[in-house]
């Protein structure tokens, strides 16, 4: 039995740890067996696994993790937690480092284990930082094969979002990875309680990308102008978007890029499939700083 499952020691560490748990670095501890041997299962670890955890905390998934995994580099932002993590965990195959680990490249965290890919994350993410940690870590050079983290319920659906409800964000996962959401997690899991559900988000990293774009900046510059104002239609709204991200181009240039990718001006950038992305970036590179 997981032994930092118990609510009563989890209060207990944090009393003696003097720490209050904040809203700002996401600090909810998950208390819930089955929310946790949920994550266990999707990450499908295995002896030799090397697995990557954001946020530790007080070790509830860490404890899983050493247990299955071959080597864990546990990468916690603060210092008195990252510190208990080494007495508690001493002996364990674990490597704790104690940064922000938007400040640390995947590769880094690997070489100074002396490992190399493949890796798997796995994580119980602040709500903060879910969209950065997810980008810092598929958008990295060495991006892991497989995610499964716990994340805001909304987040999760936004990540898996079909056209009709994308964003800015699932463009951004689902340009590496094949997102699904494994379970949803009641609030109720965690101490203190969140005021929202979370969900159990499995992340595969995709071999080819599903678009092809020489370059990825340039296409994520124009999806941004594109859902800069996303109830307007992206006739009105494109050449607008992309003036506020420094690029010049006029609204007519803009209906003629949109016509040229075969998007109707009335569409809402909601609607807009990566692939239609892909072509209005190639229709609007000539005007492309």
């Amino acid at each position: 039995m997981n032994p930092y499952l118990n609510p009563q020691r989890v209060r207990a560490a944090l009393r003696a740890l003097d720490l209050r748990p904040t809203r700002a670095m996401g600090q909810n501890f998950l208390v819930d067996p089955v929310a946790l041997a949920a994550i266990v299962e999707a990450a499908a670890l295995q002896p030799d696994d090397l697995v990557i955890e954001v946020g530790p905390g007080l070790g509830v998934l860490t404890w899983e993790l050493t247990r299955r995994a071959g080597l864990t580099i546990a990468v916690e932002l603060d210092k008195r937690l990252a510190a208990r993590l080494r007495d508690e965990f001493a002996g364990a195959p674990l490597r704790i480092v104690q940064a922000d680990v938007l400040r640390v490249a995947p590769g880094e965290l690997l070489a100074a284990a002396e490992r190399q890919p493949p890796y798997k994350l796995v994580a119980n993410l602040p709500y903060a930082i879910t969209a950065p940690v997810l980008r810092h870590f598929l958008e990295a050079r060495e991006p892991p094969d497989l995610s499964v983290v716990l994340v805001q319920w909304e987040v999760a659906e936004r990540i898996t979002a079909a056209p009709g409800d994308l964003s800015v964000l699932a463009h951004a996962v689902q340009l590496y990875a094949a997102p699904e959401i494994v379970t949803r997690v009641p609030a109720s899991s965690f101490y203190p309680q969140p005021a929202v559900d979370s969900a159990v988000l499995r992340l595969r990293r995709r071999d080819v990308p599903p678009v092809e774009v020489a370059d990825v900046q340039a296409l994520f510059r124009v999806i941004k102008a594109g859902f800069l104002h996303p109830r307007k239609q992206l006739g009105n709204a494109l050449a607008g978007g992309l003036a506020a991200l420094g690029i010049k181009v006029s609204r007519e240039q803009a209906l003629a890029a949109l016509e040229r990718a075969g998007i109707a001006p009335t569409r809402r950038a909601e609607t807009v499939t990566l692939a239609e992305w892909a072509a209005l970036t190639h229709a609007l590179t000539p005007l492309l700083p």
